[in-house]
């Protein structure tokens, strides 16, 4: 085991006491660390040993965890405080015992999760550490068993109810001024990495680095003002990207991806989505199906996001507001096409849940594919983004300006 990242960690608290409780969830009760900062998770492991399966992270001080069960898909979930995981980039993605694959990473601010996806299901049979190993570190063992259907369900169940009980935290904005208001959202974060390339190139990285430089082009002279749905590599459930879009009353949202697809290099190149009830073509929905599933990797209950259309009024907001967004897709890829290799097909539509806001124009542009070498090349370089946040400024300027040459003007939209 690699504990060379732990040797320089001194005066850790390093003592925990697991206690398993249930099948259905189960904790892992630390005392307070007395060293700041958060915990660093330097190796994993799983082992497989008969009908069992062990899945050990090495930590450098005590935490508390909590594990829990979820159905369609099985999913074992591990809940922590906020950890820094130091892995390697591979890490996960092998098949091992009841394991199918893990991935990890920041759920929350000061909240961090491990997903597990199960072969078949499965019930923690226990949770210990074992303190005083080597390097000072501490291995935190989570031993899974395989059960019967009904069982997993039931221990699903229960945790699904206990979940429940936890309050929705309040999602704050700030008074709205009169500048237009422009969300951008970079797809996935934290525990969903989205798409990965080769190496450790993953989706919500070059993502994030992208809607920040679009930020920065935008705020430049300050006509705008620019919210992120995320500014740091965090998960963000869909639901709360579209109810933060509404609750600040944006002007325009756009989300930011870097699609992966099966079949090839041949497909490649830029694509600009829109909301839609009925999907443009079978990719489209292929995508958007992919995309909306994104609440499920990292271990939440997938549910669609409400339209809350209830009235002829609203509805009629809805039709409204598809059309500005429409008309600015027009323009972003009008503004592309200059500078860009664009999809064959580069402007579509879909029914992604992230853009299901009826009161907020928005679209979800796919900057190119990561399956394709030469698209993940230009995604990488620093004068193709330049380029790309240029001719966005250049959309979003002429999608703005009626609203501009109203001087004064109250309007929400353009």
């Amino acid at each position: 085991m690699n504990l060379k990242p732990l040797i320089r960690l001194l005066g850790a608290c390093l003592l925990a006491t697991f206690v398993a409780s249930g099948a259905g969830r189960a904790w892992a009760n630390a005392p307070e660390a007395k060293s700041a900062g958060p915990a660093i998770a330097a190796d994993v492991s799983v082992e497989v040993d008969g009908p069992k399966t062990r899945f050990r992270i090495t930590l450098s001080k005590p935490v508390t965890a909590e594990a829990s069960l979820m159905e369609r898909p099985d999913r074992l979930i591990i809940d922590l405080p906020e950890v820094a995981f130091h892995l390697p980039p591979e890490s996960g993605r092998q098949k091992a015992g009841l394991i199918s694959s893990y991935r990890y990473g920041l759920f929350a601010p000061g909240r961090s999760r491990v997903v597990m996806d199960l072969t078949q299901p499965a019930v923690v049979s226990g949770l210990t550490v074992e303190p005083n190993m080597a390097g000072g570190a501490a291995l935190l063992t989570i031993e899974l068993t395989g059960t019967e259907r009904a069982d997993f369900r039931r221990a699903a169940t229960e945790s699904a109810a206990k979940a429940a009980q936890n309050p929705v935290p309040e999602i704050r904005t700030q008074a709205k001024d009169a500048r237009p208001l422009i969300m951008i959202d970079p797809g996935h974060g934290g525990i969903d990495p989205g798409a990965a390339a080769s190496g450790s190139i993953v989706e919500k990285d070059l993502v994030l680095a992208f809607a920040q430089r679009l930020q920065k082009r935008l705020e430049t002279d300050g006509r705008y003002k620019v919210i992120m749905t995320r500014d740091k590599d965090v998960f963000i459930s869909l639901g709360d990207r579209v109810k933060t879009a509404r609750a600040a009353q944006a002007d325009l949202f756009i989300s930011i991806h870097a699609d992966s697809i099966s079949g090839g290099q041949e497909v490649r190149g830029l694509t600009v989505y829109i909301g839609a009830e009925r999907a443009s073509d079978a990719d489209s929905a292929r995508l958007a199906d992919r995309e909306n599933k994104a609440d499920a990797v990292a271990g939440i209950e997938s549910t669609e996001v409400a339209d809350d259309v209830s009235d002829i009024l609203a509805d009629l907001t809805l039709r409204e507001t598809r059309g500005f967004s429409h008309s600015f897709a027009t323009r972003l890829v009008g503004e592309f096409d200059s500078v860009a290799r664009l999809n064959k097909n580069p402007h579509r539509q879909a029914r992604f849940q992230v853009l299901r806001a009826h009161d907020v124009p928005s679209v979800l542009v796919e900057l190119g594919y990561l399956s394709s070498k030469q698209d993940l090349d230009l995604i990488m370089s620093e004068e193709w983004r330049g380029k790309m946040v240029s001719a966005i400024g250049v959309a979003v300027d002429r999608f703005f300006a009626t609203r501009f040459a109203r001087q004064g003007s109250a309007a929400v939209l353009p």
